[in-house]
């Protein structure tokens, strides 16, 4: 990163937000070199900018960092997440954190389920692969085999915390259960060294799905 548009983005960083103005002050460069610096973590998706209304004249632009441009800053949420369940662990014990992994899981799913209630059988597992995708996985494709489906997932959210606590793949597949609404079984898994997570699952008992 260049120094100044590192200043620039800590800046936001300390401050939240700040116009051009206010950056050249700071930097003691023209505005003309402050918006330069600016287009250019623009186009790299780090900063936005939004119109400050209430002047008179043209409105102002106000800077401040993308998700992405906050992300360039240290995060210990997988640090967290594994301190966390390993004091689960120790206090409560292995099945108790079993348990607590499965009520997560269905913390997780709850904002989708009225999304996918009452939807046919085959719809309502292709949704659970969107969804999957929407929560940031590269991959998830569905497949047919025999009369059970699979839905190959070949990324993981979790994975800084899995590869220290395997316990977190049993919360993953509950959350795939909990969208399915029936029963979902791991099949491969990254973890193991497999190219992906498979969950295998079949259709609700009495449901009628159509293979394509």
């Amino acid at each position: 990163m260049q120094a100044t548009r590192q200043d620039i983005l800590d800046y936001l960083r300390r401050h939240a937000e700040a116009t051009v103005k206010e950056l050249g002050e700071h930097l003691g460069l023209t505005s003309t070199g402050i918006r330069q610096h600016l287009t250019v973590l623009e186009r790299d998706g780090l900063v936005e900018a939004r119109e400050e209304r209430g002047h008179v004249g043209r409105p102002a632009l106000v800077y401040r960092l993308t998700p992405g441009g906050d992300g360039l800053y240290p995060k210990k949420y997988d640090e967290l997440a594994n301190a966390l369940i390993e004091e689960a662990r120790q206090l409560l014990g292995p099945d108790a954190l079993q348990r607590l992994m499965k009520n997560v899981a269905a913390r997780f799913s709850a904002p989708y389920l009225p999304r996918l209630e009452g939807r046919p059988a085959r719809e309502r597992l292709e949704m659970v692969s969107q969804i999957i995708q929407e929560r940031g996985n590269v991959v998830a494709q569905l497949a047919w085999s025999g009369d059970e489906l699979l839905i190959e997932k070949h990324t993981c959210e979790f994975w800084n915390v899995a590869t220290k606590n395997s316990a977190v793949c049993a919360l993953d597949v509950e959350f795939v259960r909990q969208l399915a609404g029936q029963d979902a079984r791991l099949s491969t898994s990254l973890l193991r060294g497999d190219d992906s997570c498979t969950f295998r699952m079949r259709s609700p008992k009495g449901a009628v799905v159509e293979k394509r």
